[in-house]
């Protein structure tokens, strides 16, 4: 899935005109060049740089995105994804979280590009499916999702997937995805009690100090990953 989603990302951005790669995605501060920027940033030594932000930044994985990405945005938008088509097949995970969190990551960011370009796609249940679980289960310290989830139940309608407990936020899996991954985008398409709880929260996430960070780092590397929240299972769960 990863592969097939790289390479397809690479033929997006091919197709692109100057003005489109110029728009503003999703991802506040990056434009849709630099989306395609960000995904060639860990292809190669991926987690010597993870270790290295961890150590040198506080475990502001924020600010290592922010400054890989800057250096990556330098190269003609052809050259990234020249990169990004040879380098599709790493292997480079996020340490003890295996491939989940680089597929939901790449998930989200096609969204950043697809969606202020007005760009349709029937996004494969199989990859929601990873993302909807890793965001929910136990997302790995770069998504920087705190408390966000905390008291919620969130129920996707088109699917039956279901996750947590407290005030239901309900709607189709794609929104519950955007939402669930701090993307307000995908709010107005959702219903329940949890809504406006969600909404704020979005809005207005609480800050993060470098000890709270770490604490976050050193979870992930202590506790064991949820038993379903492995990849290889995604085709039979949905």
């Amino acid at each position: 899935m990863l592969v097939e989603e790289r390479r397809r990302m690479a033929d997006l951005l091919d197709g692109l005109d100057a003005g489109q790669l110029a728009t503003p995605s999703l991802s506040a501060g990056w434009t849709v060049h630099d989306i395609g920027a960000h995904l060639i940033t860990y292809l190669k030594f991926g987690q010597l740089k993870l270790y290295w932000g961890i150590v040198s930044m506080a475990a502001d994985f924020d600010r290592l995105n922010r400054e890989l990405t800057a250096k990556a945005a330098r190269m003609p938008t052809p050259e990234i994804t020249a990169r990004l088509r040879r380098w599709s097949t790493s292997k480079t995970t996020i340490p003890r979280s295996g491939y989940d969190p680089v597929l939901a990551d790449i998930l989200l960011h096609d969204y950043d590009v697809r969606l202020p370009l007005g760009i349709e796609r029937d996004m494969p249940e199989d990859r929601l499916w990873v993302a909807f679980q890793h965001l929910a289960a136990k997302p790995s310290p770069g998504y920087a999702m705190g408390s966000r989830l905390a008291g919620l139940r969130l129920e996707a309608v088109d699917t039956g997937w279901a996750s947590g407990s407290g005030a239901v936020v309900r709607g189709e899996a794609e929104s519950l995805v955007l939402a669930m991954s701090g993307r307000a985008v995908g709010l107005d398409a959702l219903d329940g009690d949890g809504v406006p709880l969600l909404r704020e929260r979005v809005a207005s996430p609480p800050p993060r100090g470098p000890l709270e960070r770490l604490k976050t780092v050193v979870k992930v590397v202590v506790d064991p990953p949820p038993p379903d929240r492995r990849s290889r299972d995604a085709a039979a769960n949905p």
